[in-house]
């Protein structure tokens, strides 16, 4: 069965609030609204006041995790000097779910390459989840979107290194890469689980380098901005934003696509597929 995503090829914060208020999904009680807070250095991530009018709107709070390699954003002290520094804290309230252990880990009996995941335990204090993700590549993961955030995002640093390595933290940067994908696509399918349903996913196409915002010396955009597009589905929505970028005129997109497919980015949708967190199938509503 196809799911909903809908489309505006305008990328204002305004147009952001429409698209929200057209899906016209509630988020009950007490909401998260997972961003990516930036690496200090990047460039391309998409900044607090572009998110503050949706934000606002729903009255959530806004939430990360720590990463899994050195920088400016590895433990709490320095993630929060970040997101300061980025302007998230002048804008909202602010949660590192992962500040203090231990972990909250989820079992995923039927995980194709990893049967945990470790997320930051305070998660558990929210009862809905707004996922606002930029699209653009990856260096590892092809691409970073939806099901990312959902992954990646919502792991704790240790959690990230245990996805990266697919299911061994002591070597996270030297497992398949298709089994990490896999792992993505594996810890997705807890936190889906987890919110049962409340849940909005949002991904703007703007800024789009080859390079993810966690890196702190990133490529510029290689292509023309494209739109935002909202959903429940997270593999609908991924999938959506790889196909307009296939579908785009602009020749730089050539070079966004090489990253895509060296690194199988298809192959996390693929799998998410397969654990039944979502369809590729999907029909796109322009407004």
């Amino acid at each position: 069965m196809s799911s909903k995503v809908y489309f505006s090829k305008k990328i204002t914060p305004e147009s952001v609030l429409n698209l929200f208020s057209r899906l016209g999904k509630d988020l009950p009680g007490k909401v998260a609204i997972k961003v990516h807070s930036g690496e200090p250095g990047n460039q391309n991530f998409l900044k607090p006041e572009f998110w503050k009018p949706v934000i606002d709107h729903v009255g959530g709070t806004v939430v990360e995790c720590n990463t899994a390699y050195d920088g400016g954003r590895n433990t709490t002290d320095r993630h929060m000097q970040t997101m300061q520094k980025h302007g998230w804290c002048d804008n909202f309230p602010v949660e590192i779910l992962d500040s203090e252990g231990p972990d909250l880990v989820f079992e995923i009996p039927e995980g194709k390459s990893i049967q945990k995941n470790f997320v930051g335990k305070n998660i558990t204090k929210y009862d809905s989840c707004l996922v606002l993700s930029h699209f653009k590549g990856h260096p590892v993961g092809g691409y970073g979107g939806a099901l990312k955030q959902l992954a990646i995002g919502f792991a704790s640093g240790y959690g990230k290194k245990y996805i990266h390595g697919s299911g061994n933290a002591d070597n996270p940067w030297r497992s398949d890469p298709d089994t990490f994908k896999d792992a993505m696509a594996d810890a997705a399918s807890t936190v889906i689980r987890y919110f049962d349903g409340r849940i909005v996913y949002i991904n703007v196409m703007k800024n789009m380098s080859v390079d993810c915002d966690c890196c702190s010396v990133a490529e510029d955009p290689c292509m023309d901005d494209i739109g935002v597009l909202i959903s429940t589905d997270p593999v609908a929505i991924d999938q959506a934003c790889l196909d307009l970028v296939y579908a785009s005129n602009d020749p730089g997109k050539d070079h966004l696509i090489e990253r895509i497919e060296s690194r199988n980015g298809i192959r996390t949708i693929e799998a998410a597929t397969a654990l039944g967190i979502g369809s590729r199938e999907y029909e796109l509503i322009e407004i």
